[in-house]
């Protein structure tokens, strides 16, 4: 599993999955799913399916089972890579596994509790695997 490792000075370290927001310029969610994996990884993603809707405060976040062939980080290019004060990103590679699920704080919480379910259900790990 492809997860981003956040680090701001004064907040405990995190991870978080590659993806953003939905631009007006975006044809779909998978387009802008598309257009953020490229730029935070510059990679190409193959969608396998919606796994997880989560909506809080008024937002909605819709989490994606995809498979990234290529990527390669040091050739980014989200505007957040180079705004003042926000930290470090770098890439890191986790196991599909609770073990590996366990080893990191991966954000949002709820995210991580539907992975750890999928796991333990064998619902991602053939699917992310192909």
């Amino acid at each position: 599993m492809l997860v981003i490792r956040r680090t701001k000075p004064g907040i405990p370290t995190y991870w978080v999955l590659p993806g953003g927001g939905v631009e007006p310029s975006d044809e779909s969610r998978e387009a802008a799913l598309h257009r953020e994996i490229h730029e935070e990884i510059a990679g190409k993603a193959d969608i396998v399916r919606l796994l997880h809707t989560m909506e809080s405060e008024g937002e909605r976040q819709l989490f994606y089972l995809a498979r990234i062939a290529t990527w390669s980080f040091e050739d980014r290019s989200g505007p957040e890579f180079s705004a003042e004060g926000r930290g470090e990103y770098l890439l890191e590679e986790v196991p599909l596994t609770v073990e590996g699920l366990d080893g990191i704080d991966l954000k949002p919480e709820e995210i991580a509790h539907v992975l750890r379910g999928a796991i333990g259900a064998g619902a991602v790990g053939a699917e992310a695997a192909k």
